[in-house]
């Protein structure tokens, strides 16, 4: 098969995303899709890539999404996993919508396929303050999202449900922008309180002990405008672990609150372990929060809870692409 010089020209942009690859397996391929609103790549628009790909697809397919601000409401189907979207900046590379409404309509970004990972990409929801207007919602096992930039106010991301992995990504919102129900590790994030009176960072929603769900939180950063508490439990047996990270004085000395329902205080799990800042001193944090020994911490630190069955699924950036129209069902550019 004959390679065009739009393919070299792929070649050339994706260098700035294998370069921070995290390691990336030599023997690693992919089948390479391009979307370029300009018409010079396979698709105009993200969905219409997604779409290209088949149902129950077993292949690597990576989606590069060439620089611009895509305006569409993007859904990855449950039965389309094994799909890798990357940018090559999220800067340069904006998917943006405007909703809001319930937390299963409103989001920019669907994920409901196993094994989907995100690159270097702006998700957001610009609808603004005073409804729930999700950016993102992941609701697939097996999610990692990379060097991502999640934008929005109330209810920012949904992690539904599904083990999660988000590293290097920044989240910014006002009310619960992080919640849900997932089992997800947040890995050197940059978390950011919009709120102007106090708002909540997290609203985890664990409902039985039983469930192995919960947010971590290792080596990360807190900042915000005015004021925030960590977390409030939305589920009864919510659980949310703050490690090794840096809490600026936007995280009010209490850190955390039951939403009304002091019934809660019995059944969170909320901890802390290590962390600095200003906003990290536990002097004043409520008394049914934790202060974690490094043996209670330790599970906390490593990946264990997202990792049954293997890490895998955290895939390293590509090394090699193919083009095989018969895996692709291609369509002219729209």
């Amino acid at each position: 098969m004959v390679l065009g010089c739009g393919f070299v020209i792929s070649v050339v942009l994706l260098a700035s995303v294998l370069a921070a690859g995290n390691g990336a397996d030599s023997s690693s391929t992919a089948i390479l899709v391009e979307v370029d609103q300009s018409g010079n790549g396979d698709y105009r628009k993200i969905q219409d890539a997604i779409d290209s790909v088949p149902s129950n697809n077993s292949d690597h397919i990576f989606i590069l999404v060439k620089p611009g601000v895509y305006e569409e409401k993007i859904v990855v189907p449950a039965d389309k996993p094994f799909i890798t979207l990357s940018g090559t900046k999220a800067t340069k590379t904006i998917i943006t919508w405007n909703d809001s409404g319930e937390i299963f309509e409103s989001p920019t970004f669907s994920v409901l396929a196993s094994d989907f990972m995100a690159r270097y990409l702006t998700i957001q929801n610009n609808y603004g303050a005073g409804a729930k207007a999700v950016a993102l919602r992941v609701s697939g096992d097996r999610a990692a999202f990379m060097s991502c930039r999640i934008l929005s106010h109330q209810d920012t991301l949904l992690d539904d449900k599904g083990r999660h992995y988000y590293s290097n990504c920044y989240v910014e919102g006002d009310t619960d922008f992080i919640f849900g129900n997932g089992a997800s590790i947040f890995q050197k994030c940059h978390l950011h309180s919009l709120a102007r009176g106090i708002g909540a960072i997290t609203a985890q929603r664990r409902q039985t002990a039983e469930e192995e769900t919960g947010f971590t939180f290792v080596k990360c950063k807190i900042t915000g405008v005015k004021s925030a508490v960590l977390g409030r439990p939305w589920g009864n047996y919510s659980r949310v672990v703050f490690a090794l990270t840096y809490m600026s004085n936007v995280v009010l000395p209490q850190g955390w609150d039951d939403w009304g329902d002091s019934s809660k205080q019995r059944t969170a799990y909320y901890g802390e372990y290590k962390c600095y800042g200003a906003g990290a001193r536990t002097s004043k944090r409520v008394k049914w929060s934790r202060r974690l020994s490094s043996q209670e911490a330790a599970p906390y630190l490593r990946k264990d809870m997202i990792m049954i069955g293997g890490s895998s699924w955290i895939r390293s950036a590509p090394s090699h692409f193919r083009r095989i129209s018969a895996v692709i069902s291609h369509q002219p550019p729209k």
